[in-house]
C-alpha cells in the first residue's frame, strides 16, 4: 500500500490588514536583529499579495521569491520546506510542478484550522528565511 498525505487544511476567508501588519512587524524585528537585509511578503488566502518588505540591501531578485514562497505555500497548503526536502530525497516530479517555488521560507498562515494567509521569506540561507518567516508567524500566538 503507498503512503497516503494526511487531509489538507481548508482554506478560510483571506487574512486582514491588521494581522498582516502584525506578522510583518514581528519578520521585520526579527531580521532586523540579525542583520539580515531580507524580503518578507504576505499573501492572503487566495495568494494575492497583501504586503511586501524590502529591507536595505536586500537582493532585489529576492522580492520575486519571497512572493512566490508565501503563494507556494497557500497553494500548495504547505510549507515550501517539504518540497525542498522531497527534492532532496530525489522525489523529481515536484521539478514539474507550475508556480511553485522549491525552497525553504514560505509557509502556510492557518488560524483557526483554515489557511487563510501565507509569509515567504528571501534574502539569506533557506534556515535563515524560515527563521524569519516563523518569527512573523508567532505574532499571531
Amino acid at each position: 500500500m503507498s503512503p497516503t498525505l494526511p487531509q489538507p487544511l481548508p482554506y478560510g476567508p483571506p487574512l486582514g490588514l491588521e494581522a498582516a501588519k502584525r506578522i510583518m512587524a514581528a519578520a521585520e524585528a526579527e531580521a532586523a536583529a540579525q542583520h539580515w537585509p531580507m524580503v518578507i511578503a504576505i499573501v492572503d488566502s487566495g495568494a494575492n499579495l497583501l504586503m511586501l518588505h524590502r529591507g536595505d540591501q536586500a537582493h532585489l531578485g529576492s522580492i520575486g521569491v519571497a512572493q512566490s514562497k508565501a503563494q507556494t505555500a497557500v497553494n500548495f497548503r504547505n510549507p515550501t520546506k517539504l518540497f525542498a526536502e522531497r527534492l532532496a530525497a530525489g522525489v523529481l516530479g515536484f521539478l514539474s510542478v507550475d508556480n511553485a517555488i522549491l525552497v525553504e521560507g514560505g509557509y502556510p498562515i492557518v488560524v483557526d484550522g483554515k489557511i487563510v494567509g501565507g509569509i515567504g521569506v528571501s534574502g539569506m540561507l533557506p534556515g535563515q528565511d524560515s527563521q524569519v518567516a516563523l518569527a512573523g508567524l508567532a505574532a499571531l500566538i
